[in-house]
């Protein structure tokens, strides 16, 4: 990060480093920061990166990766919100598609992976254990209401 930033501005208050950077390419970061072994400013802590094409990720880094629990915002409307590990959605989570359908559950490697429920823009949700785009065995829940 400190080769890339153009303008950060640091403010220290103890150990905690708390930067406002703008990076050349016109991303931008506010939030946590700490020094690497190298010397080198990464993202560490909570933070909030703003990409040039209107991404934003809220929540928690481990040396310049997302790690941990955080918020992916895109400009289509899509947004994830969940367990993050070395920058992919890995853990469990909650991904909302620009058409409104939504899949909580499972992820692994920024793929949907494991015990989780879909349900689509109709209001249709299903159940059952996910493999990236296969989902075997797939079971309709049904809503049944007393009149």
């Amino acid at each position: 990060m400190a080769d890339n930033k153009e303008g950060c501005g640091l403010n220290t208050d103890g150990i905690e480093v708390t930067v406002s950077c703008i990076f050349p390419n016109g991303d931008k970061y506010e939030g946590q920061c700490s020094r690497s072994a190298s010397g080198e400013l990464v993202r560490s802590g909570i933070g909030k990166h703003t990409s040039a094409s209107g991404i934003v990720y809220m929540g928690d880094w481990h040396e310049d990766k997302m790690l941990g629990r955080g918020t992916l915002q895109f400009p289509s409307g899509a947004r994830y919100e969940g367990e993050f590990k070395d920058n992919m959605y890995h853990g469990s989570g909650t991904y909302v598609f620009p058409d409104g359908s939504v899949y909580r559950g499972q992820f692994r490697h920024d793929r949907l992976e494991g015990e989780g429920t879909f349900t689509d823009a109709q209001g249709l949700s299903w159940t059952g254990d996910f493999h990236g785009e296969a989902a075997l065995g797939l079971k309709l829940l049904h809503n049944l209401t007393k009149d």
